[in-house]
């Protein structure tokens, strides 16, 4: 007998892990500005597993609130892999209770592209606090569509990436 796959968004599968793990997740975020966090919380029950969100909109942010070096902006730009890092990592530095941590940096349009870094080039950031230390990823992508749907598309690959650096296969 097949029974019919339940459909789990992206914020209910994170949730799901993080509380049977009894964990508390962050964000931060530059182009996704709060819609990473309010996915995560929109859903019932998630006082349980979320922590905090911040919006660090501009690098003055990134650099007073996450921490993010200014040689890191200077260097590599705000949307970078290596910004989106120091965001993530800062973010759980500053957040004692928090376990794992999502990043958003990016270019969501209309405007803004630079030479080499694209309308919908999003810039994302994971750091998962370990015995260790702090481990962390970055990833990018190009997302298609208008500001709308680039920052729709980027906070579902968020929570499915931050899903899988908690999961690694």
């Amino acid at each position: 007998m097949n029974l019919p796959l339940l459909a789990v968004s992206p914020a209910q599968a994170l949730g799901m892990a993080l509380k049977e793990r009894h964990w508390l997740f962050a964000s931060a975020e530059s182009c996704t500005g709060g819609l990473v966090a309010a996915a995560m919380t929109a859903e019932p029950g998630s006082s349980a597993w979320f922590e905090r969100g911040f919006v660090t909109y501009s690098n003055q942010a990134k650099v007073q609130e996450l921490g993010v070096h200014a040689e890191t902006l200077e260097r590599f730009g705000a949307v970078s892999e290596a910004t989106a890092i120091e965001m993530a990592a800062g973010l759980l530095t500053a957040c004692a209770s928090a376990d794992l941590a999502v990043s958003t940096t990016g270019i969501a349009g209309p405007d803004g592209a630079t030479p080499g870094k694209p309308v919908g080039l999003v810039c994302f950031g994971f750091a998962q606090r370990t015995p260790d230390g702090i481990v962390t990823r970055a990833i990018s992508r190009i997302f298609a569509g208008d500001r709308s749907s680039v920052r729709a598309q980027a906070v579902d690959f968020a929570l499915e990436q931050a899903l899988l650096f908690l999961n690694p296969i």
